[in-house]
């Protein structure tokens, strides 16, 4: 409200007179102002309906933390596994490469980068229910 004063003021300021002083031309437009959003309050209605409100989704921040948490669990995670089976790891979970792609670039046989692959899942897969286990 007494930023509509502001602006109001702001307008009519070119149409102020001397004649009256100023603090009885500021009241009157506090007056107005005021009045003006009396009218408006009594005019808003609450639209009753049968449904219900939608639900409040989550929290950005909450969302952010989580992001975060996920982001150096994966970090240390990934920290366990030998530099072989860690390569591999992300340039095809993460970077979604084909692994004949990862074999060619990191200059292992197709079927080593299976087995890396594989040998890092199922090492990730026990920390993670090692983790678990140590939680409850």
């Amino acid at each position: 409200m007494l930023q509509e004063v502001f602006l109001v003021v702001y307008q009519r300021l070119g149409d102020y007179e001397e004649r009256s002083r100023a603090r009885s031309w500021l009241y009157s437009i506090c007056v107005r102002v005021a009045s003006g959003q009396r009218r408006k309050v009594n005019r808003r209605r609450e639209n009753v309906t049968m449904e219900l409100p939608e639900q409040r989704s989550a929290p950005a921040q909450l969302q952010d933390v989580e992001d975060r948490e996920a982001l150096l669990l994966g970090h240390r995670l990934l920290a366990l596994l030998p530099d072989e089976q860690r390569e591999v790891f992300v340039l095809y979970e993460v970077e979604e490469m084909p692994m004949t792609e990862i074999a060619a670039a990191l200059g292992c046989p197709l079927y080593t980068a299976y087995s890396r692959l594989r040998t890092a899942r199922l090492k990730l897969l026990a920390e993670v229910a090692r983790e678990r286990g140590d939680a409850r």
